[in-house]
């Protein structure tokens, strides 16, 4: 039995405009296959989400984009690269099924939390539909009617 919704136990770093540009339809939880200066570096909070993205090619899903800044006395001997690409750890089920979304239907795949799990990484991924502008308007229109609504409410 899987809790692909259940909450994240210690967030690393979140992608919080992914919400603003898409319309999140399912999430998807994949591992991360990191080296040992990225876990510590991660461990600190010096792991960033906001410019990276979920591509698939040849039947594997990776990361791009996700930067991680190494910690200055983590690793002497290892050259580090903050931006390498970074494969994610996914069942071929699940794989199959992002493939036929993503190429068949139009979407996106968005990295949205990075996170803890049993001392494991984790990735939320999003299955997306990128936002039009309008949306976009509506959607804060929304946000601030219940905002209204809720300050209304409390001043009763």
């Amino acid at each position: 039995m899987s809790k692909k919704n259940s909450a994240p136990s210690g967030q690393i770093a979140g992608n919080k405009k992914a919400y603003h540009e898409y319309f999140i339809e399912e999430h998807f939880e994949a591992g991360l296959s990191l080296q040992g200066w990225e876990v510590k570096s991660m461990r600190a909070g010096r792991a960033h989400l906001k410019e990276s993205y979920v591509l698939l090619q040849n039947g594997e899903a990776f990361l791009f984009g996700c930067h991680i800044s190494p910690l200055v006395s983590a690793s002497t001997h290892v050259q580090a690269d903050p931006t390498r690409t970074r494969r994610l750890l996914l069942h071929r089920e699940e794989i199959s099924r992002l493939i036929g979304s993503v190429e068949r239907k139009g979407y996106t795949l968005i990295p949205l939390k990075l996170y803890w799990k049993k001392s494991r990484a984790k990735l939320d991924i999003g299955l997306a539909k990128g936002k039009k502008e309008y949306d976009k308007r509506a959607t804060e229109k929304d946000r601030d009617w219940d905002r209204d609504k809720q300050r209304l409410m409390r001043d009763r």
